[in-house]
């Protein structure tokens, strides 16, 4: 194996054909009598060699039809909050390069990788791996660039270079910067992942190999996991899921059921030779998350850096 990073409701049960009479019952109906003080009820009931009414089914149905709208508007959601990264290399330095602009992928830059990300503020701070933009990270010869796609509050989709302007590689996290003048974005909604518990639902959104805003199941399979991370150490704490993650995924949101970000999607374990997932599936807990980005924002390094 080897590590690759990348309210129930309660329905009313519907009304019988009911009818209160002292007259003779008809003959498709049984007779039953009921005595409230002096006053004697007839009360009519569907005969039971009848077709029996698939209450149960019905329920389910319904259920399941709720549960299906549910995750329908769940991703619909979500997905404005989730970004699409590419890291490209250019063949040579332009002479002018306006703010904000990217390349477009021809012959002088080549896709080298793509993943995910998310909006983390209405400014244009995208949240991502460390691994997705390393490049950009450590380049020092100018050719790298990052190109993230985002859909702003409206629908409307449009995409922007991506500036890092701080990196954390011992959680694997990473924050771009975009330009989002004339655009009002939706930053994701923050969870918790210090209450979770294992058989919760979970979703993962992304960008698996390249195709955008998809959107896998699955539950929260463990918790407190320890994942290397790209510096040789340790991420200790980290989720684990069956939601399925591959390459592409890497950076973007893992959700709970109510659409708050618990954690940031990371590695797979892969099958021997494959390159295929195996279901067992890493992300970094929102609560790292959270105490480690507003600190690249200010400073660009993590906390522990300063001192």
């Amino acid at each position: 194996m080897a590590l690759f990073s990348l309210q129930n409701n309660l329905f009313p049960l519907p009304m019988l054909n009911s009818t209160f009479s002292t007259k003779s019952i008809p003959s498709v109906t049984t007779r039953r009598a009921t005595i409230f003080g002096s006053t004697l009820l007839l009360l009519n009931l569907p005969n039971l060699n009848s077709t029996p009414l698939a209450l149960p089914q019905l329920l389910l149905d319904d259920e399941l039809q709720q549960q299906e709208d549910h995750f329908v508007q769940l991703f619909q959601d979500t997905s404005l909050s989730v970004v699409f990264i590419k890291d490209i290399e250019l063949a040579k330095v332009p002479k002018s390069f306006s703010k904000g602009a990217v390349l477009d992928e021809d012959e002088d830059a080549k896709v080298e990788g793509s993943g995910s990300g998310f909006i983390w503020d209405k400014f244009g701070h995208i949240v991502t791996n460390y691994h997705v933009v390393s490049k950009l990270a450590t380049d020092t010869s100018g050719l790298q660039r990052c190109k993230v796609f985002l859909v702003d509050a409206k629908g409307n989709s449009f995409y922007r270079e991506g500036n890092i302007i701080g990196f954390d590689p011992a959680y694997d996290l990473a924050v771009l910067k975009v330009d989002v003048d004339g655009y009002q974005v939706k930053p994701a909604n923050l969870g918790q992942s210090n209450n979770l518990r294992v058989g919760q639902s979970c979703f993962a959104i992304g960008n698996p190999y390249g195709y955008e805003n998809t959107l896998t199941t699955g539950v929260v399979s463990g918790l407190g996991r320890e994942i290397p991370s790209p510096n040789g150490g340790a991420i200790r704490g980290a989720i684990q899921t069956d939601a399925a993650i591959n390459a592409g995924n890497s950076g973007g949101p893992l959700i709970d059921s109510y659409g708050h970000v618990i954690g940031v999607n990371t590695a797979t374990f892969t099958k021997k030779g494959t390159g295929i997932s195996s279901g067992v599936n890493f992300a970094i807990p929102i609560d790292t998350v959270v105490r480690t980005v507003p600190y690249l924002i200010v400073y660009g390094t993590p906390y522990s850096n300063r001192f």
